[in-house]
């Protein structure tokens, strides 16, 4: 038993060191997104609701717990983020910045994400295949550079994922009858709670397990287990979304439907048209699909799909479980294709939560070239192959490796002005701390969008202004940070000279123009 634990923990454990020596290494070069100050005002807000002074203070406002930006997020479940901020102040207490402790944090989230698509995949598969499979997953450079800045929709991935898998384990123990399984449900239910807070389709991880749990007859003593991991999973929603305390009926269906719509104004880069955000075609999901996961991605899948069937025809692997989790790919896969909700920022970000099951299924085809090719020196060399395409992307693209493309449309470089690169506007950290050591005088900078991700990079001397209403107060020699997406710079002061240009790979990220001739 020792040996057979040795094999599974050591290929997980080589995978999660390595991973985390790296993120360690590198997570302050990362800036701070678009959406990320205002995320993560709220998430310093939301402990005013859960301070018992506040409580009988006799003007207890909830008010107080949504931040600065409550509009946008009141209705957004903070979880993941009354969660994450004890770790974030911890860390800043050791001279890390903010942005940087929170980007820490996220990393160390992604891990355990990666832990848990590694022990799916062992449902079926060996611990070597699992680990390629888990390697596949981790070194997707799209998926590494949300690992970073995405406190949204990869912590999701990660307690979906966890759900999953602590769900279809819950099921299988709850089959011996001399298990006791308390803590066990409480671990379950409430990363299923922490799921449904954080998205409206967190549920649909407990409906995969509730699926599962029907099918192996369980006896009444396992439902009324089963009966209490629903009833924790919605008390911990409940505790964790303080928007949800009063009116909770009118406002669950409110927010349920507010996240549903998803509604958005903005334009969207595709194919090199600027498209509305409600108005995008339905190829824009699986053309994403195809040109920003690595070439071996898809293929694998293809494969290790035809390795399930065949081997669930030959009963070698339990199936029931196999196909709700291809369903989790499929069906929604489908349901976006079929009815596009607006999409956000030019990216599937929303929708990264279903990419899991490609790699799980990716793992047998890994499992089939470990079975047919008995030397470990091969496997190894067809391994890193495979996952070469994306540790090149990672080291190429860094910090900016969300912005990936793949060679089939010539990489980022390709894909630069027909499709968003780094829409988050990440690249403000690099162009102001170099526009710091260009500068020594006062000067204004003002930013066409989102001042706010630029000010904590700047030095004292640059002053960072809103461009957008400013127009009248922009004169001569002063200067613009214009970032590129949806082709903003090549709009916005057309003809001024540009000082300062970030970029990766042939792509430019964001410019600094010098104003010439005030508009």
């Amino acid at each position: 038993m020792n040996k057979i634990k040795a094999r599974t923990i050591f290929p997980i454990g080589l995978l999660l060191i390595t991973t985390a020596i790296i993120g360690i290494l590198t997570f302050r070069d990362y800036g701070f997104t678009w959406d990320e100050p205002y995320f993560y005002g709220y998430a310093d807000a939301v402990g005013y609701a859960y301070n018992p002074a506040n409580w009988f203070s006799g003007h207890f406002d909830l008010n107080n717990s949504y931040g600065p930006s409550a509009s946008d997020h009141m209705n957004r479940g903070p979880a993941y983020l009354l969660l994450a901020r004890e770790p974030v102040y911890l860390i800043e207490r050791f001279g890390i910045h903010t942005d940087d402790a929170w980007h820490l944090v996220n990393f160390l989230t992604f891990l355990l994400g990666i832990y848990f698509l590694y022990q799916i995949c062992l449902r079926w598969i060996r611990p070597w295949a699992a680990f390629f499979a888990a390697s596949l997953f981790a070194s997707q450079p799209i998926l590494w550079g949300y690992a970073f800045i995405n406190p949204k929709d990869m912590p999701f991935l990660v307690f979906f994922l966890g759900t999953v898998y602590l769900g279809f384990c819950l099921t299988d123990h709850l089959k011996n009858p001399s298990f006791k399984p308390l803590l066990e449900v409480l671990i379950a239910a409430v990363f299923l709670g922490i799921a449904t807070n954080i998205r409206v389709l967190g549920p649909l991880a407990g409906i995969m397990v509730l699926i599962y749990f029907f099918t192996q007859k369980p006896t009444r003593r396992a439902i009324r287990w089963i009966l209490l991991y629903g009833l924790i999973s919605i008390v911990t929603m409940l505790a964790m979304f303080p928007y949800l305390w009063q009116d909770t009926v009118r406002r669950l269906i409110e927010t349920f439907v507010s996240m549903s719509t998803n509604p958005i104004s903005i334009f969207v880069l595709f194919n090199g048209v600027a498209y509305h955000a409600d108005e995008l075609p339905r190829r824009f999901f699986p053309t994403l699909l195809i040109l920003t996961l690595t070439e071996p991605v898809w293929p694998l899948f293809a494969l290790g799909l035809g390795v399930a069937v065949w081997r669930a025809f030959k009963h070698r692997v339990e199936w029931i479980s196999a196909i709700l989790v291809l369903a989790w790919f499929v069906l929604l896969f489908a349901d976006v294709v079929i009815n596009p909700p607006p999409i956000y920022d030019g990216s599937y970000r929303r929708m990264i939560f279903i990419l899991p099951p490609v790699f799980i299924f990716a793992g047998f085809a890994f499992d089939l070239l470990l079975e047919k090719i008995n030397k470990h020196w091969i496997n190894i060399l067809i391994g890193l192959a495979i996952l070469a395409p994306g540790i090149y992307g990672i080291i190429q693209l860094h910090p900016y490796e969300y912005a990936y493309y793949n060679s089939l449309i010539g990489g980022t470089t390709g894909a630069f002005r027909r499709y968003e690169t780094d829409y988050w506007l990440t690249c403000y950290k690099q162009a102001v701390e170099e526009f710091n050591q260009l500068e020594s005088q006062p000067v204004n900078l003002y930013v066409h969008r989102e001042p706010e991700v630029a000010a904590p990079y700047a030095a004292s001397n640059i002053k960072i202004l809103d461009e957008r209403g400013a127009l009248d107060q922009i004169h001569t020699n002063d200067y613009v940070l214009i970032n590129t997406r949806a082709n903003e710079d090549t709009k916005d002061f057309h003809g001024d000279p540009i000082v300062l240009s970030v970029g990766r790979a042939g792509a430019t990220f964001c410019v600094i123009k010098e104003v010439r001739k005030a508009p």
